[in-house]
């Protein structure tokens, strides 16, 4: 019988054993070869109108994946490699080579794993379509999506995990190479030295922690963060790193043993023996959980903020194209033929029509302590002046009871839709200067509104002044009548807004919600399916490396709990006590993962003025949700493992 044989065998025979790491590699390719399927399917591409951007978003993706998933694989090998390593003494102990050995796990690994690569690339191909029109669907498409294989998904995916299985395949190959016979066979028996509890980094987990909560929660326009921006961010993400690594490690040990001093409760049933097991494992688990609990952070913020964006969409584009319609009046045939394209159109009725007289003058708003540029104007742009009449008539048209006065003709209301209590000028009493024919005048706002009154580009930063000053300024300077129109289901206006960009030219400047309304749709859609696909994959990856680990302790263990049933001790009491351990384990990193998270998404919440209340909730409720389901695996899988001999 040839090696090859031999390893084709053993993996055949012991396929119950090898279906963990197997499991784990199909996982991998699952997901890896789902996602570059999307980055080369041809009606993602060609149905999004950013589809360079879509195209370079799953590149950065599919590599942070690639890097992910080699680090998943590694990791379940080296789990599985651990097992194996009483087998691998044997073979040597029975008189077969080193070379021998080292070639044939060389080819058990290398078996499974192209086995692993057909398989998952099969489901894949199945699962593109659903993954396909999920994204269609999230990006505000409704087409029909047909079934496609893509080959450079394919192809990328092979030469992918062809690399992965055999750097896998030789580190299989290495562990004859790497361990003394007798470290082989004590592999499972060899424990972790008892770690010492020491006050002082337990209290710097803390302290480090808790300086990185106290700077990230901070106004962002107080003296902690003004010029310092750079050094905060420094501050916040290596005082959270390394606090809670502190944490697991020094922290969790100090806990444990201050737990044992309350003797009623350490000497009570099995709690002396979980106690003593955490303890002599923690130094192990320390760094693990300490990335599973950053990672899940990571995770619960991505998904947090890509949801809240998604669906803060529609309310974005109104705020930001408060018109259905909106554009610089030059022709009135122009504005005859828009009027009648949207009267014949469907479904979408006419609610306002307005027109209003703008002035646009070359400004400057140095006075102004903004401390973001805005997306929309900048200080060098033209300033258009709106009389207080038009605004008034604009906010009716808006279906809003806002009204403004202004009082004298050296006084003016900012219109800021993009207004920040963090980052946005306190406008009263600040200045802003125009320039006219008639020279300079000075303008001291006492007032502002927080919202835009004209489609956003279209209007640029918009000063209400009194009609008085209007006119006066009016009579020197050019005026710019915009005309709007608010119609009825504009969310579906996607008929009519190609119609209307065919009648209006260029230079009218043409603004409509439904162009933002898209645009957000696919920025967003994308967002929340990038966040979610990748969110989903790195939740159910850390809690399978939990898994593995526990299972892995497991076998190690299995003598320890044959003993324990010897001298008395119930299954039942046995359970418990794995289900306390085990539950450690998973409820630290959660519990400070959505700790981490929590600041997080509180400190983007105050920063850009983001609802985050509920897409936080629910991101955390399914982040729970999937470790408890773990964790029941685990604690089953944990006790079958212990309880088969004893």
């Amino acid at each position: 019988m040839t090696l090859f044989s031999l390893a084709r065998r053993n993996v055949r025979r012991n396929f119950y054993n090898y279906f963990l790491y197997f499991a784990s590699m199909i996982f991998s390719i699952v997901i890896y070869f789902t996602f570059v399927s999307l980055q080369y399917n041809e009606q993602v591409l060609a149905m999004a109108e950013s589809s360079m951007k879509i195209g370079t978003v799953f590149n950065g993706a599919s590599v942070v994946l690639m890097i992910f998933v080699t680090i998943f694989i590694w990791y379940s090998n080296s789990f599985f490699t651990r097992k194996r390593k009483k087998e691998v003494g044997l073979y040597s102990l029975l008189g077969v080579r080193k070379k021998q050995i080292g070639r044939m796990l060389f080819y058990e690994n290398f078996v499974m794993g192209l086995l692993a690569l057909m398989v998952g690339i099969f489901i894949g191909t199945l699962l593109s379509k659903l993954f396909v029109m999920l994204l269609m669907k999230l990006m505000g498409f409704h087409i029909a999506i047909a079934f496609a294989i893509a080959p450079k998904a394919i192809i990328n995916t092979v030469l992918v995990f062809a690399v992965i299985i055999l750097f896998t395949s030789l580190q299989g190959y290495r562990l004859i190479y790497r361990f003394k016979l007798i470290e082989l066979f004590q592999a499972e028996k060899k424990g972790e030295a008892t770690p010492k509890a020491s006050f002082f980094v337990a209290l710097l987990a803390i302290i480090f922690i808790g300086t990185g909560y106290w700077i990230a929660l901070q106004d962002i326009s107080s003296n902690v963060w003004l010029g310092h921006f750079t050094r905060n961010v420094v501050l916040i993400f290596s005082g959270v790193i390394i606090g809670t690594y502190f944490l697991f490690n020094s922290l969790a040990v100090y806990l444990l043993k201050l737990s044992k001093k309350n003797k009623k409760r350490y000497y009570n049933g099995m709690n002396m023996v979980g106690t003593s097991q955490l303890l002599y494992r923690i130094r192990g688990h320390a760094r693990t959980l300490s990335i599973i609990a950053l990672l899940s952070a990571v995770t619960l913020c991505a998904i947090g903020t890509s949801y809240s964006f998604y669906y803060k969409n529609e309310g974005e584009a109104k705020h930001t194209q408060p018109f259905s319609y909106a554009y610089i009046s030059q022709d009135k045939q122009v504005d005859k033929k828009v009027k009648e394209t949207i009267l014949h159109a469907p479904g979408h009725s006419i609610i306002s029509d307005v027109a209003v007289d703008v002035v646009k003058v070359k400004g400057n708003l140095d006075d102004l302590d903004r401390m973001i540029p805005s997306a929309f104007f900048s200080d060098e742009d033209r300033l258009t002046l709106l009389s207080e009449s038009s605004f008034n008539r604009l906010a009716k048209e808006m279906g809003t009871s806002d009204t403004v006065h202004v009082a004298s003709m050296n006084e003016a209301i900012a219109i800021d839709g993009e207004y920040s209590k963090s980052l946005s000028s306190h406008y009263k009493g600040k200045t802003a200067l125009f320039e006219t024919k008639q020279g300079t005048k000075k303008l001291t706002f006492t007032d502002y509104k927080t919202y835009f009154i004209i489609n956003a580009k279209l209007a640029g930063f918009t000063v209400v002044v009194s009609d008085e000053l209007f006119n006066q300024v009016s009579k020197t300077e050019n005026v710019q009548t915009i005309q709007a129109y608010n119609v009825q289901d504009e969310q579906h206006t996607e008929q009519l807004t190609e119609k209307i960009q065919q009648l209006v030219p260029e230079k009218a400047q043409l603004t409509s919600f439904y162009a933002a309304y898209k645009g957000g749709m696919e920025a967003t859609g994308m967002l929340i399916f990038m966040g979610g696909f990748l969110g989903l994959v790195f939740l159910l990856a850390t809690g399978s490396v939990i898994y593995f680990k526990q299972l892995t302790e497991a076998t190690a263990d299995r003598e320890r709990y044959i003993i324990l049933r010897k001298i008395g001790v119930k299954k039942k009491e046995i359970k418990a006590s794995i289900a306390k351990q085990i539950f450690f384990v998973f409820a630290m990193p959660l519990v400070v993962g959505v700790a981490h998270s929590s600041v997080a998404l509180l400190a983007l919440s105050n920063l850009g003025g983001l609802d985050l209340m509920m897409p936080v909730f629910i991101s955390m409720c399914v982040y729970t949700v999937i470790y408890i389901v773990y964790y029941f695996l685990t604690v089953s899988a944990y006790s079958k493992i212990v309880m088969e001999q004893s």
